[in-house]
């Protein structure tokens, strides 16, 4: 077991960790990639102050954070998990939809037939959630 767990982290890197310390990692790989930004735009003088302005930001940002995250970690691991579960609802009723929307019922009966055109005034369809 313990080779396999060797053999998928060097094939696949180290797993993820918790939503607070993915938040911090991002945090750091933002910082690292605003901060190695270079316009030929911007002369030297003003591409100093703009990276230094950046990273300022960057700095706020992350004093900000910090103390929610080492307070609440488990908060950052439950915020995830439930817009996993929302992004999943909406996919399920967007698929849903989709496959009403795309399907070839035409006749009276069906509900993209004439009954469902006399419901209300605008040409659109309402979505059912449930």
């Amino acid at each position: 077991m313990a080779a396999e767990k060797a053999r998928r982290r060097a094939q696949y890197g180290p797993p993820p960790g918790s939503a607070a310390e993915e938040l911090r990692r991002l945090f750091g790989a933002v910082s690292d990639k605003l901060a190695g930004l270079q316009s030929p735009l911007l002369g030297a003088v003003a591409q100093g102050a703009v990276q230094e302005t950046v990273q300022q930001v960057v700095r706020q940002a992350k004093a900000a954070v910090e103390p929610v995250i080492e307070r609440n970690p488990d908060v950052f691991d439950h915020l995830a998990a439930a817009g996993s579960e929302l992004l999943a609802a909406y996919r399920s009723a967007v698929t849903r939809q989709e496959g009403r929307w795309t399907r070839d019922d035409a006749g009276p009966g069906a509900p993209g037939g004439s009954e469902r055109r006399e419901e209300g005034p605008g040409p659109g369809e309402p979505i059912d959630l449930d």
